[in-house]
């Protein structure tokens, strides 16, 4: 399946190894001939990319085009398993290289903790100061159900275990029969592979996703995060000082899964309930899994060891409040296992009877007690660990698991509180107010302690349905604890009124309370999110709007003073393009936390992005060192989306890589912060004039394509596989709001995945060479002024890397073969001409800035694993184009043919390592 290499890299010896084992298997499934055609077609895609062929290209699309069932479909599995196999080859090499930095001396790994609390000790911060630093602390990353993980559950299990069982062959000790043992278990697993449906046969139901969200806590995330914060206090001792270092539990994870009712109509109330109560159940069984294992360890005897009277006398107390004679331990002389008893007993009663634990604190104090009184028995630099990480894991999880956001968009809050006034003729028609009279009335409202809600018969279904969502979360804070669910998160946010609406409805439930005194009481944090161009620039003053009204600084008092602000990377990109949608959400951010300490409001962003370019991706650490530094002392929330959780936290090293990236940028960047007088990075005017102009040239070149020119949107629904992407099965939520046609109505998700898909990439970059060849063509200075921007701003080196790598992820020349698909040719090469102009214009300007001889030189692990995966896409684009056209000539395709066209868009995005 691939050929050997001269120069053998552990990786390249995964590759072939792994190449070699499918190709037994496709000799084995589907003869000799089925081996020779992918080979033949795998030379000839390798043998054109190094030097174009116009006669062999030919003959290889001839090739293509001439394959029948079910040799084709053999041919695009052939393909899209070697991609999985490519990508756990790739990954375990991460996990190598990781290894490999910690068994060297006196090297320490980018972005590792060891090297974050190296650069701090560096600045001049006392020990005070760098506690407080680390007591400000906050990441949040949230899960998400957004529809772009192609890749079943089923498929990423197998990549787990040939995954675990390359690992074992890199051990050195390992005996030749071990070996043979692997290599025979590596051949079953691919086996496996080629032999599983890679197709999902139905979409999947919310709770679906919910399942699939609760693995990765389940397999991963509870015992990985702990060791996070182990050590940094590690490195803190050993680099800074010996004392007794607090890190606090900054890196938390949420969700939306089961919350997310925007456009999503199967999220119901039920739904939520259902999606709490499946992450209590598992959080429950994972610390009773914890105690037990605990129980087995802890068999210190008070006849070996004196314990205090007082610990012992309590937990005789406990022994007779809650256990039956024969659910207590025997051996008397045992009381940390007859505490244990008590523990195990609590936690299985949680919420069955008043035996059980109320609040997890009362379940961390017993655990607090214990390793108090055991740790008096040892060195004072001595900790035990096993019960210092579980105390670490009821802080952080709680009896809920993962805080979970509610979302809605703001037109369904509008149309109930429209409703609402009407019965009660406070307003005959409050959709058509203007936005100072909305607020007016709402003002009015909020500071009226009576309800106004009349009997819940006497509202339409979709009114009903919205209450039937606060009345939900009220009776969640009660059954789960009131950090189960804390944000309500309107989407589509355009004035004041969009905030003031849920906090009328808020109040007709219980969880807006107005007391006596005229002060409030609040449960329930309400976020806008901005999302498009024009909310973005209304932003700051949207929110300084709220922030000067009297009723919303009450809210935000019974808040801790505290607002979060959602930013969505999607649909700003969507609108005005990559280039200008990221310069105004940095510049929302600057002024509204600068407005926000005018106020003395404590902020937090929540970064909505995705996993591709187009939608803001790019990695964890990046997202965290790319936001104005000023802010990051407000903490960070970013969503971890579709195929971003399985690439990071399906693999428990790769997991802790990825969750040590973002501390140890975070910490190192804040104690920056922190160090410099100013309290700011180093961000110069001109540097941001620079961005303006950019910015406004970039606009508007993105604009007049997108929304400028009439046939453009027959070009995208034609040249990509936008139609056929619904078929997919990837998601419970419909590719448009409303079921609608238009494309303000699109979301963003199918909107990047189709362009990845036809290798365009349209999302990530378009427009962008023309913002920035503006600027340096204004003044020969310009150029020099880009440069230094590059080097020594966080915000525009990120920016600058991502076009990067979406240029060179993307290819015009498999781009063009779509074009077979536009049933106007005239349309087809008019814009297709247009964005080959603007991607050559945008790549020439990239390495002007960044002294790069080729796109991504100076990161060439990243720029070889792309060229070394175009050879094998490039079979895949062709034969999807081919597949695409015949399905649509045809009135009544086959059931097959549909199900190849879908082969070749999972095994596109397995080839790009990503969808939407």
């Amino acid at each position: 399946m691939i050929e050997k290499t001269v120069n053998k890299t552990s990786l390249q010896n995964d590759v072939n190894m792994l190449g070699n084992i499918l190709g037994e298997i496709l000799v084995l499934h589907g003869g000799k001939d089925l081996l020779n055609k992918v080979e033949r077609i795998r030379k000839m895609t390798k043998s054109i990319r190094k030097e174009f062929n116009s006669d062999m290209y030919t003959e290889l699309k001839k090739e293509i085009s001439g394959l029948e069932s079910p040799m084709r479909q053999q041919v695009i599995r052939a393909f899209s398993v070697y991609f999985h196999l490519v990508n756990v080859a790739e990954q375990n090499h991460r996990i190598r290289r990781r290894r490999q930095y910690l068994l060297e001396e006196g090297t320490s790994q980018t972005l590792s903790l060891e090297q974050a609390v190296s650069k701090v000790r560096e600045y001049s911060l006392s020990e005070d100061e760098i506690q407080s630093v680390l007591d400000v602390l906050s990441i949040e990353l949230i899960m998400t159900a957004h529809p772009t993980e192609a890749t079943k559950r089923t498929v990423l299990e197998i990549q787990k275990r040939i995954s675990e069982n390359l690992r074992k062959l890199d051990n050195p000790l390992i005996t030749q029969w071990e070996k043979e043992a692997i290599t025979d278990s590596l051949f079953n697993e691919v086996t496996a592979l080629w032999h599983t449906d890679e197709l999902r046969h139905r979409k999947p139901e919310v709770l679906d996703e919910v399942k699939n969200g609760l693995y990765y806590f389940n397999q991963i995330l509870f015992d990985t995060l702990p060791d996070i914060f182990w050590e940094l206090e590690m490195q803190l001792q050993d680099q800074i000082s010996e004392k007794d270092w607090q890190v606090p539990n900054f890196i938390r994870f949420g969700s939306w899964i089961g919350g997310d009712r925007d456009g999503n109509p199967n999220v119901t109330p039920e739904i939520t309930w259902t999606t709490l109560e499946m992450q209590q159940e598992l959080i429950l069984k994972k610390y009773e899994a914890s105690v037990i294992e605990l129980m087995r360890r802890f068999s210190q005897s008070a006849e070996r060891q004196p314990i205090e009277q007082v610990f012992i006398d309590k937990v005789e107390s406990e022994e007779k409040a809650y256990l039956e004679e024969q659910e207590k331990w025997r051996v008397k002389s045992e009381i940390y296992r007859r505490k244990f008893a008590v523990i195990l007993k609590r936690l299985r009663e949680k919420g069955k009877s008043s035996y059980g634990y109320q609040h997890a604190d009362e379940l961390a104090a017993d655990l607090k007690d214990i390793k108090i009184n055991v740790e008096k028995h040892l060195p004072e630099n001595k900790k035990l660990k096993t019960i210092r990480k579980l105390i670490r894991q009821v802080e952080m999880f709680g009896f809920h698991l993962a805080t979970l956001d509610i979302r809605n968009h703001s037109g369904e809050h509008e149309a109930a509180i429209h409703e609402i006034l009407q019965k009660v003729h406070l307003t005959d028609d409050y959709s058509k107010l203007t936005e100072t009279d909305k607020q007016k009335l709402l003002y009015q409202v909020l500071e009226d302690p009576r309800p106004l809600l009349l009997t819940n018969d006497r509202y339409s279904k979709a009114t009903q349905d919205i209450m039937c969502v606060f009345r939900m979360i009220k009776r969640a804070h009660k059954e789960f604890g009131k950090r189960a669910i804390e944000v309500y998160l309107i989407s589509m946010t355009e004035a004041p009124s969009d905030l003031l609406e849920v906090m009328v409805l808020a109040k007709e439930v219980g969880i807006y309370r107005i007391n006596q005194d005229g002060t409030v009481e609040s449960d329930l944090d309400v976020a806008p999110l901005l999302e498009t161009i024009d909310d973005l620039k209304a932003g700051p003053e949207i929110m300084r709007t709220l922030f000067e009204a009297d009723v919303y600084r009450k809210q935000l008092a019974a808040r801790k003073d505290h607002q979060e602000i959602m930013l969505g990377y999607s649909d700003g990109s969507k609108d005005g393009g990559t280039l200008s949608a990221n310069w105004e959400l940095f510049k929302a951010q600057k002024e509204i936390h600068r407005m926000a300490r005018n106020y003395d409001i404590h902020l937090k962003f929540f970064h909505g992005r995705g996993g591709s370019l187009g939608r803001g991706g790019g990695s964890l650490h990046t997202s965290i060192l790319s936001q104005p530094a000023e802010t990051l002392g407000d903490g960070v929330k970013i969503t971890e989306q579709g195929e971003v959780l399985s690439s990071r936290y399906l693999l428990e090293d790769i997991a802790y890589r990825n969750l040590e990236q973002a501390a140890s940028a975070l910490f190192e960047s804040s104690a920056r912060v922190a160090n410099a007088s100013d309290q700011m990075e180093l961000r110069k005017e001109e540097w941001e004039t620079a961005m303006e102009v950019m910015s406004e040239k970039s606009l508007e070149k993105y604009q007049s394509l997108v929304f400028g020119d009439r046939d453009f949107l027959t070009y995208f629904n034609q040249a990509t596989p936008l139609t056929e992407l619904d078929a997919l099965n990837i998601g419970s939520r419909p590719m448009s709001r409303k079921n609608s046609q238009r494309f303000e109505d699109l979301r963003a998700i199918p909107w990047v995945f189709a362009w990845t898909q036809s290798r365009h990439l349209l999302p990530a970059w378009y427009a962008a060479g023309t913002g920035l060849q503006a600027f340096i063509d204004q003044n020969e200075k310009n150029l020099h002024i880009l440069q230094t921007m590059y080097k020594e701003w966080s915000f525009f080196h990120a920016t600058i890397n991502n076009l990067q790598m979406a240029l060179l992820t993307a290819d015009m020349g498999s781009a063009k073969e779509y074009l077979e698909l536009v049933e106007d040719p005239q349309i087809a090469r008019r814009i297709f001409e247009n964005i080959v102009d603007e991607y050559e214009r945008t790549k020439a300007a990239l390495l002007q800035i960044s002294g790069n001889e080729a796109l991504l030189s100076h990161s060439p692990n990243i720029k070889e694993s792309v060229h070394l995966r175009n050879p094998y896409v490039d079979p895949l684009n062709i034969l999807q184009v081919d597949l695409i056209r015949k399905l649509r000539e045809t009135p009544n395709p086959s059931e097959e043919l549909e199900t190849d066209v879908l082969l070749t868009i999972n095994g596109v995005a397995a080839g790009l390592v990503n969808t939407g």
